[in-house]
């Protein structure tokens, strides 16, 4: 059954699922701004960032696309880049953080699913396969390497700075570039490789750990 469906045929479970997938959107924004503190930049914390509070995070166009489309996202966590220690693998690392946190949900969410009493259980049956398949699409989605998503920070990382100041220079122009690959279906082999990728991911490290 589609999110969008459940609203209407079970409105207390799309209650409850839909506060799980907001705070998975909000979990990846908070994780960007707490790995940046360790790394030695306090600027989500000063504009009150760190906190799990929806109304700090939500962007509404970007919750009717969790809804909607699959895939969404929140008011991004102001970072200042340049007060990183450690700069290259503290850049890594932030831009990192949110989708390593979404792929920790998935894989919670996957054992989780492990135990019968919850794989047989009504609701979790319906809540919890959404849930893995919506935090990985928000993994996948923000490693898109196209600034601003995350996946452009990632790739900055790794190149030289006169580089990584000339693509960050496409940020202003990277929504619409985003929309347009979205909507003329471009985008499609690198969302579903990166789904794969992660999801093959989950699956070895589930195997892992259960044994």
């Amino acid at each position: 059954m589609g999110l969008t469906q459940l609203l209407f045929a079970n409105p207390g479970l799309f209650i409850i699922l839909a506060s799980i997938l907001i705070y998975s959107v909000i979990f990846h924004e908070v994780a960007h701004g707490w790995v940046a503190l360790r790394f030695g930049d306090d600027t989500a914390k000063r504009y009150g960032r760190l906190t799990l509070n929806p109304l700090s995070h939500l962007d509404p166009i970007g919750t009717l696309m969790l809804f909607f489309v699959g895939f969404g996202w929140a008011r991004p966590v102001p970072v200042d880049y340049y007060s990183l220690k450690n700069k290259r693998f503290g850049l890594f690392s932030v831009a990192l953080a949110g989708c390593a946190t979404n792929v920790m949900i998935a894989v919670i969410a996957l054992f989780l699913l492990h135990f019968e009493a919850v794989n047989s259980n009504p609701v979790f049956s319906i809540i919890l396969p959404i849930v893995v398949r919506i935090n990985i699409m928000l993994a996948s989605f923000n490693l898109i390497p196209l600034p601003p998503l995350d996946g452009s920070k990632v790739l900055m990382s790794f190149l030289p700075k006169d580089v990584q100041e000339r693509f960050a220079g496409i940020e202003p122009y990277g929504f619409f570039i985003l929309i347009f690959l979205l909507f003329t279906g471009l985008l499609n082999p690198w969302i579903n490789f990166m789904y794969n990728l992660i999801f093959g991911f989950v699956g070895l490290l589930f195997g892992f750990f259960s044994g």
